[in-house]
């Protein structure tokens, strides 16, 4: 069974974007020092907070930026599709830096920010676990399981340990009938990633990051985490939200869980796809 021990020192990557702006708040002020970081411009630091730029594709600059931190939130990386050289060299390559810098800057724990795009490719009416085999709908799943892996990786073979949190969709309010399975709200998302970071015992454990949504696609979500969710998508499945079509609902759309990212470039029949 999991206790609760306290890292002190977080290092926030990715600082400056939707999700990255929601963490810092809810981090900073919890731990004794949140050091935010981003190539993107930030805003000042608080009490409790350093700020510094950073570069990612760079591994001397993720050293620098590791150095002195007992854990890493690593939340930088292109959130959506992009060409292969983009994904990688942002994605891939800046995730290897993070664990490598971790690794040699001494760092304990990485909580990696996955996605729901590692199994885009199953069906919606087909429940799935964490320990169901990848089926990434995208380059830009592809990069999330590359991530994975890497942290599985570095659990085993250097003893970071390592959660891995598949977000599912981070808005202020679910828009449309998907997020209504995927949604996470903004205080649920702050405490499962304070839960991943102050649970001790944690070697390597993959997590979904959704709240106690009724419609979910995912069966024990969290695993041994003892996380708590507050929210329920289902509180705000009014009728105009599931009436809404912003998903442009295709065959292909329709039937997987990634949505969108499953119809782009896909050729040929969804049939072939048990």
């Amino acid at each position: 069974m999991f206790v609760m021990t306290s890292h002190r020192r977080i290092l926030i990557t990715g600082a400056a974007g939707a999700l990255g702006r929601c963490v810092r708040d809810g981090l900073v002020g919890a731990y004794e020092i949140v050091r935010s970081t981003d190539i993107a411009p930030l805003a000042g630091a608080r009490n409790g907070e350093e700020v510094e730029a950073g570069d990612l594709r760079d591994l001397d600059d993720a050293v620098r930026l590791a150095t002195g931190v007992d854990a890493i939130v690593h939340l930088a990386g292109i959130p959506r599709e992009a060409d292969w050289e983009t994904i990688r060299d942002v994605n891939i390559d800046g995730t290897y830096h993070v664990y490598e810098a971790a690794r040699l800057a001494g760092v304990r724990r990485v909580i990696f920010a996955s996605s729901n795009h590692t199994v885009g490719f199953y069906r919606r009416d087909t429940p799935i676990g964490r320990e169901a085999p990848v089926r990434p709908d995208s380059r830009y799943g592809v990069s999330k399981v590359v991530g994975e892996a890497l942290a599985r990786l570095y659990a085993d073979k250097y003893g970071i340990e390592s959660v891995c949190l598949r977000i599912g969709q981070f808005r202020p309010q679910p828009t449309n009938p998907r997020m209504l399975a995927l949604w996470i709200s903004e205080r649920d998302l702050v405490s499962l990633i304070r839960c991943s970071l102050d649970t001790d015992g944690v070697h390597f454990e993959v997590v979904y990051g959704i709240s106690d949504n009724s419609r979910g696609w995912y069966e024990d979500p969290y695993g041994r985490l003892p996380f708590k969710p507050r929210d329920n998508a289902e509180s705000q499945a009014t009728d105009d939200v599931l009436a809404d079509r912003s998903e442009s609902l295709t065959p292909v759309s329709a039937v997987f869980q990634g949505g969108p990212y499953c119809e782009d470039e896909f050729s040929g029949s969804p049939d072939r796809i048990s």
